[in-house]
């Protein structure tokens, strides 16, 4: 399976599981939203300061497993991030990014903007980008 075949799947499934690599090795998993997004696979680390956020600083290989509500089909995405936040990207984009993939990770329209925004800044979130290296599932 390629990206391609796995993103109308993530464009309507959006529960997922990420799993970072901690500094021994050992898996960490974080329940999640999750899409597609510029033909990667896409969450919001919502809280900046989080152990995935922390992990995938320090090791950037990721798997996102997505998953049908009622758990027949699935899609996982293997490959290595990149972290977009306020530090490293220029407040305007951030802004407009982070609402992308708000809308990337589900399926309606946030019902205050200007609220998420803040939260946003506040919480120090980080926007993950997964580029596909691997792509698998079961699609029904």
């Amino acid at each position: 399976m390629d990206f391609a075949q796995a993103r109308p799947f993530l464009e309507r499934h959006h529960w997922g599981i990420v799993t970072t690599h901690q500094r021994n090795g050992a898996a960490q998993n974080s329940i999640v939203y999750c899409g597609a997004y510029q033909d990667q696979a896409v969450f919001v680390a919502v809280y900046g300061k989080s152990a995935k956020v922390r992990n995938l600083r320090r090791d950037p290989r990721c798997t996102v497993l997505a998953v049908s509500k009622d758990w027949r089909s699935w899609v996982t995405v293997e490959g290595e991030v990149e972290l977009f936040d306020y530090s490293n990207t220029e407040a305007e984009k951030m802004r407009v990014l982070f609402r992308e993939m708000f809308r990337a990770c589900g399926d309606h329209e946030h019902p205050d903007w200007e609220d998420y925004d803040r939260a946003m800044v506040d919480q120090g979130a980080v926007g993950v980008l997964v580029r596909p290296q691997r792509v698998y599932g079961l699609l029904r």
